[in-house]
């Protein structure tokens, strides 16, 4: 039982830590600033949801890297 609760916990652990970064740079592209370069640019957007999805696949290859999922 304990052991089956530990890999829970872990998987947990993993999925919250992609989710925490991605949770960072909406945070900071949801406040109402003037002075951000991207939002002029009309590949602003895009370009951010391009991080957002380069963060998280390169979390998920250095934790199958590490043997942790």
């Amino acid at each position: 039982m304990s052991n089956r609760t530990n890999e829970v916990m872990k998987v947990l652990t993993v999925v919250a830590t992609i989710f925490i970064p991605l949770t960072f740079i909406v945070g900071l592209y949801g406040m109402n600033f003037k002075g951000m370069p991207e939002l002029e640019s009309p590949l602003g957007y895009p370009a951010v949801l391009l991080l957002m999805l380069a963060v998280a696949v390169g979390m998920l290859i250095y934790f199958r890297r590490k043997k942790w999922i």
